[in-house]
């Protein structure tokens, strides 16, 4: 039986790890603290600092082929496990690239991709000048390790650099900057990319924020057919400018005109496309699982006509109880899913509601019912 072996062991592993099941796969999983969401569903799980090369080792020997649910794993230790010889998919290079949004950048706008104005920045002085050319707002951003609104500051004036600046740089990433974008919406899609170059996109998505924080996800995106072929065009020559393989969501503005704008991809799957377990032929955890491996990709139509996620955001910091979905499991049509994650914090991710319909509103009431009755 093949064992993927996976970096990371939350919800995105979780939810690999399932999909590996039904497909007579078997995962090892590597985190760096004991009992994550994943790490309770194999029998292979390993615990220790990622760079530590005699667990890396034991890991590597435990796996066929390895891939990641986060970009954090450093892309050095995966090119230690490619010069062993074990298959990784997205490559050390891919991820290498990726992993720090400034190369990221770099490599798109190389391949001739609409991108925001950006630069890196070293010092506060560098950020003034960003300001001179671009004009203000601008966005400061930790070229790595920052998600869901971590790592980011919108800055209104050069009044807020220096806080800004402070709170950022202590994180410890070099920082970048980038022109504000004045977006009407947040688009996103999930393209698979096969180890033999073949590509499938799944439909765009519509993507409504909360505090940096996804909070609803609309498929399909409302948009005019040539602007979401357009959408699409641009995610899938994204992933192939960074050679991808697997699965990755690709962040996108819609402005005002109707172009077009990249704003950042993750090589891995994508809280905007867990839509697509109940809502899509082939779920994006199964298809990165067959690009990896080398197998057919699935199709990503549609099952219904309009689908809704909305994640289920911490609303307390606590325990999350053993019943906390009792009351949402009424609601007809709601598909909805834990992560297992035994602590809630306010505005983390604890799960996620699906429901499908003939229409967007219909969807969304139904995801949006539920969601109001999980108590985490």
């Amino acid at each position: 039986m093949l064992r993927i072996g996976i970096f990371g062991g939350g919800q995105l592993a979780q939810m690999l790890t399932q999909a590996a099941l039904g497909l007579g796969l078997e995962t090892a999983i590597f985190e760096r603290s004991p009992d994550s969401p994943a790490g309770r569903l194999t029998q292979h799980e390993f615990v220790g600092p990622w760079d530590d090369a005699a667990a890396l080792r034991r890991f590597a020997q435990c796996c066929d082929l390895v891939t990641l649910e986060n970009e954090f794993v450093d892309a050095q230790i995966l090119a230690q496990l490619e010069h062993m010889g074990m298959p990784v998919f997205p490559t050390a290079a891919t991820v290498g690239v990726v992993q720090d949004k400034c190369t990221q950048k770099q490599r798109i706008a190389a391949a001739g991709l609409a991108v925001p104005p950006f630069r890196a920045v070293a010092t506060p002085a560098e950020v003034l000048a960003a300001g001179t050319a671009f004009g203000w707002p601008l966005v400061l951003k930790a070229r790595r390790n920052g998600y869901d609104g971590y790592g980011n500051a919108t800055l209104r004036s050069p009044d807020e650099l220096d806080a800004a600046w402070q709170r950022l740089a202590a994180r410890g990433s070099p920082l970048l900057v980038e022109a504000w974008v004045p977006f009407v919406r947040e688009l996103a899609l999930m393209v698979v990319r096969g180890r033999d170059g073949a590509l499938a996109a799944y439909p765009l998505v519509e993507t409504v924020q909360r505090e940096h924080i996804c909070h609803i996800v609309r498929t399909p995106a409302t948009l005019p057919p040539a602007a979401a072929e357009a959408a699409t065009t641009l995610a899938c020559s994204a992933i192939e400018a960074i050679e991808g393989v697997g699965v990755f969501g690709i962040e996108l503005f819609e402005l005002a005109d109707g172009r077009i704008l990249f704003n950042e991809l993750a090589p891995r799957p994508h809280n905007s496309g867990h839509y697509t377990i109940e809502g899509c032929v082939t779920s994006q955890f199964e298809n990165h699982l067959r690009a990896i491996l080398g197998w057919p990709l699935g199709a990503t139509d549609l099952r219904a006509p309009a689908v809704v996620m909305v994640n289920l955001l911490g609303q307390r910091n606590g325990p999350v109880a053993p019943d906390a979905l009792r009351a949402a499991l009424a609601i007809p049509g709601a598909h909805l899913h834990l992560y297992g994650k035994r602590e809630s914090r306010l505005g983390r991710k604890m799960g996620h509601v699906t429901a499908l319909g003939q229409g967007l509103a219909e969807a969304e009431e139904v995801a949006l019912r539920a969601a109001a009755l999980v108590e985490v």
